[in-house]
């Protein structure tokens, strides 16, 4: 499930007196409750610098840096998109010291340089499986003739009996390649291993437009990602050694929302799997989501409760009949005066203030976020007669586990399907690791990709 809340707004400030910026800088912010790590790559170009930011915490790299200024042994940095600015003194050509500014807030940051991010930033990931493999690998690929796409994939199935069950994997919301990749993290692959290795067959795939996949992904919704989802279980059913009556869905996250809508159109599919499923309006659903973020990070209580009155009148907007263009004038006017009262109190720049309006603008007036925000998960469900597995864990802060799995048996029971398993998973965040806070800063620290507990509850209820 993408994070909607708005880009934190970092401002720091210091002195300067070295000679070199040009490195692979590392640091990590202080908030309290956690720690985020972030890692400035600066270059030299021409007469000046260019720069690009990782926030490997939140699974971002290489965010460009608009301006870089380094005058007299002062270093600044500006990304104007995310509202981003930093002022730091150079030491030793080795080290930044600065302060971090956000909301007024005072937080010191500082910055060693590294030689090699790539080797600096390597994670062990101890569940993350390597050939040979005791199964059966294939890529394959797939069409979608509704999209007029192609998809590729990995299909991995024992080596011998048959025909095989097989669960078909849907990633969540981002651009995902077939292992889920996120944070360091491949829980698609980890997933996969574990089933094969129990004697499913297992079909996993790049979304459209990335990795090997063909299709535009920026241009699609939901709607459009369940009939790639459709035309994956239609390339099972005539694939061989694979049992065309005994094929599910497990879908994480946006892919819980994208499952049912698959199994209700399409009565043959046999099961469906929903990890960290949304079971609610998404627009509420973010509601909360932006809230529970901010509360575990401390934010103070008047300012979510601000932040929520604004979310919930722009996903209203977003999720609206409105056109483009009338839109997108509501929803700057509704953030002029935030980003207003930010520029009076020097937190943002006037013009780092105007870019962040003009990117949150296209965000909600996207075709992919005015679906997802006018989504009613139980719409779908409700014509889903199959057996359901729902799971979610109990430090889920992006897709609350109460209110969720809740709607999502509701909907299921209501309608008639009694075949329904709901579990809460304790200490489990949105990926399903082991975690303390449930925050998506843990996500790329943590070394387990996905919790044994959960595989197990999984192959338990198959």
């Amino acid at each position: 499930m993408r994070i909607l809340t708005l880009f934190l707004i970092l401002v720091t400030g210091g002195q300067l007196q070295a000679q070199n910026p040009v490195g692979i800088w590392h640091g990590t912010l202080d908030l309290g409750k956690v720690n985020l790590r972030l890692i400035f790559h600066i270059d030299k170009k021409g007469d000046g610098f260019t720069a690009t930011m990782d926030s490997p915490d939140q699974g971002a790299a290489g965010i460009p840096i608009g301006s870089v200024a380094f005058n007299g042994g002062i270093l600044e940095l500006e990304a104007p998109a995310l509202g981003v600015r930093y002022k730091g003194k150079l030491e030793a050509d080795t080290t930044l010291s600065g302060t971090f500014y956000q909301s007024g807030m005072e937080i010191p940051l500082y910055l060693v340089k590294q030689g090699n991010t790539a080797a600096a930033a390597e994670e062990t990931r101890p569940q993350e499986p390597h050939p040979p493999f005791p199964y059966r690998v294939d890529e394959v690929t797939f069409a979608n003739p509704e999209a007029g796409i192609t998809l590729a994939g990995t299909l991995t199935r024992p080596q011998s009996g048959g025909p095989f069950a097989t669960v078909v994997l849907v990633s969540g919301s981002g651009p995902q390649n077939r292992d889920e990749e996120l944070f360091g993290h491949k829980p698609f692959l980890v997933i996969a291993d574990y089933l094969t290795r129990q004697g499913y067959a297992v079909l996993r795939y790049d979304d459209r437009g990335v990795g090997a996949s063909t299709g535009d992904f920026a241009a699609a919704t939901t709607a459009d990602f369940a009939t790639d989802a459709a035309a994956a279980v239609t390339f099972l059913q005539t694939t061989a050694n694979i049992d065309p009556s005994r094929i599910g869905i497990l879908g994480h996250s946006e892919g819980g929302m994208i499952a049912p809508i698959v199994a209700s159109v399409h009565p043959e599919i046999a099961f469906l799997i929903l990890l960290a499923a949304p079971g609610i309006p998404l627009d509420s659903l973010l509601v909360m989501q932006n809230w529970m973020l901010g509360e575990a990070s401390g934010v103070p209580a008047e300012q979510l409760e601000a932040s929520a009155k604004l979310n919930k009148t722009l996903y209203a907007l977003a999720a609206g009949p409105a056109e483009t263009a009338v839109l997108e004038k509501e929803i700057r006017k509704l953030l002029l005066p935030v980003y207003q009262s930010a520029i009076n109190r020097g937190a943002i720049t006037e013009a780092a203030a105007m870019e962040a309006i003009t990117q949150q603008t296209a965000s909600l007036t996207s075709p992919w976020m005015r679906y997802f925000l006018g989504f009613n998960p139980g719409r779908y469900l409700a014509r889903v007669t199959c057996p359901v597995l729902a799971l979610n864990g109990d430090r889920d802060l992006q897709v609350s586990a109460k209110e969720n799995l809740a709607g999502i048996e509701t909907a299921l029971r209501d309608s008639g399907n009694d075949d329904v398993t709901i579990e809460t998973l304790p200490g489990l965040n949105h990926l399903f690791q082991e975690s303390e806070t449930g925050l998506p800063a843990e996500y790329g620290r943590i070394s387990q990709t996905f919790s044994p507990i959960a595989l197990e509850e999984i192959l338990k209820w198959l």
